[in-house]
């Protein structure tokens, strides 16, 4: 895999650091936005990246890179990936994917059509924990309350409430707590149970955009309570999937699904942590990356059905903000 990076932000750096460690990667180039010139420059430098473009079209057209890893503001993830699939390249897009299902099978299309991948960069359920959750759930069951916490006290924050508004708290760039970890909630209720019947938010606004807000979801036999908030703060974080015959319990972050409990009825409690990697963001790009070389498009396409079906969970709750 030939990887051509669209951006400079956190998340960039984040996955850099990890990048030795997913197999056949190759870093081929990074584009910038020209007022970020130098920290392209420096990123190339530190971690080895054959070229810097401050023209995103180069990159696409760049004969050495075959995939695109779009890791830009929310409100350009549709732009910079379908430029990137005209001109022939595999992408991988970030979390969350678009802004809406009519544009994701949009860029599915042109996917097809142009016989490459796309895939949305989502943490969660591509990690080992996640699967040991799938495949317990039966001993749980039948699972009638789940409830996801994702609090995460904003590092942007304190600015936000001073009236410094980065792009994570800007209406104008898809930012909000459900769009930036409230995905990660959605993801993984989808992931497990399916898409539900209905969806309802809640949202807890602030200068026009959501700090925090529940997310509820109705299945049949089944509520989800799903949170996620930027304006809080919390030492011990749980989430929990209770069933006639037991819970499974969630400590941590929804995004990286640390530790597992299950308890069951009338047994010890028993603790789980499958997680092969460090970091959250390697198990993911070590799947892409095999799913790439390997040409499976059957896991390709099931990853994007996976994304649609969460695209319109999160569709329908951005339209009750």
């Amino acid at each position: 895999m030939n990887l051509g990076i669209v951006g400079s932000g956190m998340i960039v750096h984040d996955f850099l650091s990890i990048a030795d460690q997913v197999p056949d990667l190759n870093l081929t180039a990074i584009s910038t936005t020209k007022r970020s010139e130098k920290i392209g420059q420096e990123l190339a430098q530190k971690y080895n990246i054959t070229k810097t473009y401050t023209d995103n079209e180069q990159l696409y057209n760049d004969s050495n890179v075959n995939t695109v890893y779009v890791a830009v503001p929310n409100n350009l993830h549709y732009d910079v990936a379908k430029a990137a699939l005209l001109a022939g390249n595999n992408v991988i897009c970030e979390k969350p994917f678009v802004d809406t299902p009519e544009r994701a099978r949009e860029l599915k299309q042109i996917a097809d059509e142009k016989g490459v991948f796309l895939v949305e960069a989502i943490t969660n359920i591509y990690l080992a924990n996640f699967a040991y959750l799938k495949t317990h759930l039966d001993q749980i069951g039948p699972v009638h309350n789940v409830a996801l916490n994702y609090t995460q006290y904003s590092s942007r924050y304190d600015d936000f409430l001073k009236g410094i508004i980065k792009p994570v708290f800007d209406p104008a760039k898809d930012g909000g707590a459900l769009m930036d970890i409230g995905i990660y909630n959605i993801h993984l209720a989808v992931g497990l149970f399916g898409k539900p019947k209905t969806v309802h938010y809640f949202p807890v606004m602030q200068k026009g955009i959501d700090t925090s807000g529940t997310l509820m979801l109705s299945y049949d036999g089944m509520q989800a309570s799903l949170l996620a908030a930027k304006d809080s703060y919390v030492t011990d974080q749980w989430s929990y999937i209770e069933g006639e015959k037991g819970t499974l319990k969630i400590k941590g972050s929804i995004g990286q699904l640390n530790e597992i409990e299950l308890d069951l009825k009338g047994k010890e409690p028993k603790k789980v942590d499958l997680n092969k990697y460090n970091d959250r963001m390697v198990a993911e790009f070590v799947e892409f990356s095999r799913m790439f070389k390997q040409k499976d498009k059957v896991a390709a396409d099931k990853a994007f059905d996976h994304s649609l079906a969460t695209l319109e969970v999160l569709y329908t709750a951005k339209k009750q903000k």
